[in-house]
């Protein structure tokens, strides 16, 4: 499954920090940031709780939401 999400992440380094953190919390997971879209997607495949990721990402001072 793969669950995609917008955020606020602006930066490769912000990006890297929060891919890290969230593999250590899901480490069997394929996850990416495409800084280049409009929305900067985050995109994770494997078996997550969005609500966990978006909790995760929101202790981190970043808006992240599913996008539909």
């Amino acid at each position: 499954m793969v669950e995609v999400f917008k955020t606020n992440i602006e930066h490769i380094e912000e990006a890297e920090r929060i891919r890290k953190l969230l593999l250590g919390h899901f480490p069997h997971c394929q996850i990416n940031v495409d800084l280049e879209d409009c929305d900067k997607i985050l995109r994770i495949k494997g078996k997550i709780s969005p609500e966990i990721i978006i909790d995760l990402v929101h202790a981190n001072n970043y808006h992240c939401e599913v996008l539909e």
